[in-house]
């Protein structure tokens, strides 16, 4: 083959998107790919292991498209670097068999398999026609995930047992969401009358499927790991670190950072505490008095379109001033979260085409009031400046580097740290215009930073420093990190206790988002040092949003470049 026939690094990264589709129907979903809606993934050993030899194979012709004239340029180089790195990473997961083993709250294939349906084209005939053959195909797909876990529990390869027992929890409220009936039959009860029938039978038999499971971890797999640890020890947690954070990580050094951000940020929450509730014991004492007599949000519906406002508002001072942003870009909706997962508030973005647009999702756990100091900075992370302006930027610009770089090529702690950076932002900018919001503000950051501190702690038992005021000289347990958690932290215990099921389920992703805030921070800084008074950083922040995703290794390079 001559070398102008070889194709190029975005190529072979594409030609990697169009096989993965073919593999992840639910992939395909999430990018706008219609002819996925019918379709489940193969999520047995065999589908993981097909997974892993189309990386394989496509690292080998990257191997041969960085040899091409032209594969040097900026955009081809950043695109071969990311692709080559992610693969990679995945393959250390795979070939280390973590997918024998993934069982947690959030972000197992029993996960996507649910919450596909929620982004599933679901406004014509045809797409509930296509939904209906999709809730036909859950057994299969199910049964193939728990065939992994059955040879993961052959090889000894065990789940946590603290996220199994939630995960079983989950899969209950599933299966009888307290009516009678399950998820999926709530789900088809909004479809057509044409399609009732199908859509009814197709969701008894999503359901039962579901009960399958429930039954089959409860009364197998609970009693086959129990005495398993909750945490996964050093070399487990630096392969996972690496997947999520795109980097090889100096965790001892990380651990330190997290515990300087915590000195810092406590004394600032102590100097806002103090305008709300003069003489507080404590930061989380005024943020308990506002709970009750702050600024609060009453009903679901009423929270949703407050939350649309508070984002339709943000797009409007900040478009033109500190960023350029195309019309289609512009569009945001938030969604209620459906019940049965984890309590945090997620981000999902835009299809390729634009169709679907970027949506963000708040879970109200049964909650109809809502303080808004929990709110407003929790949105410009999740909605704008955060998540959407990033992730729908880069469907935006796709074309121009790889639909690889603007989809599944993502790099949790790239995307994690510019949402922490945007909060950070709107602070600076002045948004934040009471010491409720700054303090609300404050109280996110913190939640990062204990983030760093207990997942890492707790996952390599290292010793809690002689300067912490919580247990000095103690090595961490999953015990004394939901306690250091629940005794820095705002949100409710049910959260609290969320958020350590969630750092047991993905070890390793929740540092990103301290980590990847200050890969951010250094980047615009070196970027400032370099350009002096002629920084511009409307110009920066549009430059840095159409790179496409990057790891770790790379961004803080990257951003000083720009």
């Amino acid at each position: 083959m001559s070398e102008t026939n070889i194709p190029l690094p975005r190529e072979v990264a594409d030609a990697y998107v169009d096989e993965l589709i073919a593999l992840d129907p639910v992939t395909g979903t999430y990018l706008g790919v219609r002819e996925s809606s019918s379709r489940l993934p193969d999520l047995s050993p065999a589908g993981q292991d097909a997974l892993a030899q189309l990386a394989r194979t496509t690292l080998a012709r990257l191997d041969e498209a960085e040899r091409r004239p032209g594969a040097d340029s900026d955009i081809e180089r950043r695109c071969a670097r990311l692709l080559r790195e992610r693969l990679t990473a995945e393959l250390a997961v795979h070939e280390a068999e973590e997918g024998l083993r993934a069982v947690g709250n959030m972000a197992t294939p029993a996960h996507h398999v649910r919450e596909v349906f929620t982004v599933t084209p679901a406004e014509t005939d045809e797409d509930w026609a296509a939904i209906t053959e999709r809730l036909r195909a859950v057994p299969a797909a199910l049964a193939g995930y728990r065939a992994s876990l059955t040879v993961g529990l052959e090889r000894k390869l065990y789940a946590a047992p603290r996220p199994t027992a939630t995960f079983v929890e989950q899969l209950a409220e599933w299966a009888d969401t307290g009516a009678g009936r399950g998820w999926f039959e709530d789900f088809v009860s909004v479809g057509p009358e044409s399609l009732r029938t199908e859509l009814d039978e197709a969701a008894r038999t999503a359901t039962a499927a579901v009960g399958e499971l429930r039954d089959w971890m409860r009364d197998v797999y609970v009693p086959t790991i129990e005495g398993a640890p909750n945490t996964v020890g050093r070399e487990r947690y630096a392969r996972w670190a690496r997947y999520f954070n795109g980097t090889d990580l100096d965790l001892d050094e990380a651990y330190t950072y997290g515990w300087a951000e915590y000195h810092r940020l406590l004394a600032a929450m102590k100097e806002e505490a103090e305008k709300i509730l003069p003489g507080a014991a404590t930061p989380w004492a005024a943020l308990a008095h506002l709970d009750e007599h702050g600024r609060h949000i009453e009903g679901v519906d009423e929270v949703r379109t407050w939350l649309q406002g508070l984002m339709d508002q943000a797009i409007e001072s900040l478009d033109g001033t500190h960023f350029d942003l195309a019309e289609r870009v512009r569009k945001v909706e938030a969604r209620i979260a459906p019940p049965g997962g984890a309590a945090a508030p997620y981000y999902t973005p835009p299809s390729v085409d634009f169709a679907r647009p970027g949506r963000t999702w708040l879970p109200t756990m049964g909650e109809t009031r809502f303080p808004v100091y929990d709110l407003v900075s929790t949105w410009y992370h999740e909605g704008v400046p955060g998540h959407h302006l990033q992730l729908a930027q880069w469907v935006h610009v796709a074309e121009d580097l790889s639909r690889y770089q603007a989809t599944v090529g993502i790099v949790s702690a790239n995307a994690e740290g510019w949402a922490l950076y945007a909060e950070r932002l709107m602070d600076e900018l002045g948004f934040l215009t009471d010491a409720e919001q700054r303090l609300g503000y404050l109280d996110a950051q913190m939640m990062r930073a204990v983030r760093v501190i207990v997942d890492i702690g707790m996952h390599l038992e290292l010793e809690i420093p002689a300067d912490s005021p919580f247990h000095p000289g103690e090595r961490w347990t999953p015990e004394l990190a939901q306690e250091f958690f629940g005794a820095h932290s705002s949100r409710p215990a049910d959260f609290v206790e969320s958020e350590l099921t969630r750092y047991l389920t993905i070890p390793g992703q929740a540092i990103g988002y301290k980590l990847g805030e200050r890969a951010w921070l250094l980047g615009r800084e070196k970027a400032r040092e370099r350009h002096g008074d002629a920084f511009d950083l409307k110009a920066w922040h549009m430059a840095a949003l159409s790179q496409g995703s990057l790891g770790l290794d790379d961004l803080v390079d990257e951003l000083a470049a720009l």
